[in-house]
Protein backbone atom coordinates (compact mmCIF):
# COMPACT_ATOMS: atom_id res chain seq x y z
CA UNK A 1 0.00 0.00 0.00
CA UNK A 2 1.36 3.59 -1.40
CA UNK A 3 1.57 5.85 1.64
CA UNK A 4 0.10 9.39 1.86
CA UNK A 5 2.02 11.66 -0.82
CA UNK A 6 3.88 14.07 1.05
CA UNK A 7 4.25 17.78 -0.17
CA UNK A 8 6.55 20.99 0.38
CA UNK A 9 5.25 23.71 2.88
CA UNK A 10 5.02 25.98 0.09
CA UNK A 11 3.06 24.48 -2.17
CA UNK A 12 -0.42 26.00 -0.95
CA UNK A 13 1.10 29.31 -1.55
CA UNK A 14 2.54 28.32 -5.22
CA UNK A 15 -1.07 27.44 -5.90
CA UNK A 16 -2.87 29.96 -4.51
CA UNK A 17 -1.10 32.39 -6.56
CA UNK A 18 -1.02 30.37 -9.82
CA UNK A 19 -4.77 30.52 -9.18
CA UNK A 20 -5.11 34.65 -8.97
CA UNK A 21 -3.76 34.75 -11.82
CA UNK A 22 -6.14 33.19 -13.60
CA UNK A 23 -4.19 29.62 -14.14
CA UNK A 24 -6.16 26.47 -13.73
CA UNK A 25 -3.96 23.64 -10.92
CA UNK A 26 -4.29 20.38 -10.57
CA UNK A 27 -2.45 18.65 -7.80
CA UNK A 28 -0.22 15.72 -9.10
CA UNK A 29 0.82 14.62 -5.46
CA UNK A 30 -1.40 11.88 -5.45
CA UNK A 31 0.13 10.19 -8.25
CA UNK A 32 3.11 9.47 -7.18
CA UNK A 33 5.96 7.33 -8.93
CA UNK A 34 8.01 10.68 -9.37
CA UNK A 35 5.33 12.26 -10.86
CA UNK A 36 5.24 16.31 -11.15
CA UNK A 37 3.62 18.41 -8.57
CA UNK A 38 1.19 20.40 -10.55
CA UNK A 39 -0.26 20.85 -13.75
CA UNK A 40 -1.00 24.53 -14.42
CA UNK A 41 -2.86 25.24 -17.51
CA UNK A 42 -2.61 29.29 -18.55
CA UNK A 43 -3.67 31.10 -21.85
CA UNK A 44 -3.77 28.08 -23.79
CA UNK A 45 -0.20 26.68 -22.32
CA UNK A 46 0.57 23.33 -19.80
CA UNK A 47 2.94 23.71 -17.99
CA UNK A 48 4.41 20.71 -15.36
CA UNK A 49 5.71 22.61 -12.68
CA UNK A 50 7.60 19.91 -9.34
CA UNK A 51 7.73 21.66 -6.13
CA UNK A 52 10.72 22.31 -4.04
CA UNK A 53 10.93 23.93 -0.57
CA UNK A 54 13.43 27.08 -1.07
CA UNK A 55 13.53 27.61 2.31
CA UNK A 56 15.36 24.48 3.08
CA UNK A 57 19.03 23.99 2.19
CA UNK A 58 20.18 22.61 -1.18
CA UNK A 59 20.86 18.96 -0.45
CA UNK A 60 16.81 19.21 1.14
CA UNK A 61 15.66 20.03 -2.69
CA UNK A 62 17.07 18.02 -4.86
CA UNK A 63 14.94 15.57 -6.38
CA UNK A 64 14.27 12.19 -4.98
CA UNK A 65 15.03 8.78 -7.15
CA UNK A 66 11.65 8.42 -8.35
CA UNK A 67 11.75 12.05 -9.71
CA UNK A 68 15.08 12.11 -11.31
CA UNK A 69 13.49 8.96 -13.20
CA UNK A 70 10.45 10.43 -14.16
CA UNK A 71 11.87 14.12 -14.97
CA UNK A 72 14.54 11.99 -17.56
CA UNK A 73 12.22 9.87 -19.23
CA UNK A 74 9.27 12.75 -20.18
CA UNK A 75 9.42 13.55 -23.28
CA UNK A 76 8.18 17.28 -22.39
CA UNK A 77 9.09 20.19 -20.15
CA UNK A 78 9.40 19.47 -16.59
CA UNK A 79 9.99 22.80 -14.60
CA UNK A 80 11.50 23.03 -10.55
CA UNK A 81 10.11 25.98 -8.46
CA UNK A 82 11.21 26.99 -5.49
CA UNK A 83 8.93 29.96 -4.64
CA UNK A 84 5.25 30.98 -6.00
CA UNK A 85 7.76 34.00 -7.69
CA UNK A 86 9.28 31.63 -9.56
CA UNK A 87 6.42 29.79 -10.54
CA UNK A 88 4.48 32.65 -11.39
CA UNK A 89 7.70 33.74 -13.78
CA UNK A 90 7.42 30.41 -15.67
CA UNK A 91 3.85 30.08 -16.14
CA UNK A 92 4.13 33.67 -17.41
CA UNK A 93 6.83 33.02 -19.80
CA UNK A 94 9.09 35.28 -18.77
CA UNK A 95 11.56 32.42 -17.18
CA UNK A 96 12.92 29.61 -19.05
CA UNK A 97 13.12 25.47 -17.39
CA UNK A 98 16.37 25.97 -15.06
Amino acid sequence: MRRAARTDANQADIVDALRAIGASVEILAAVGRGCPDLLVGYRGCNVLLEVKDGQKRPSKRKLTGDQEIWHRGWQGRVIVVKSADEALAVVQGTREAA
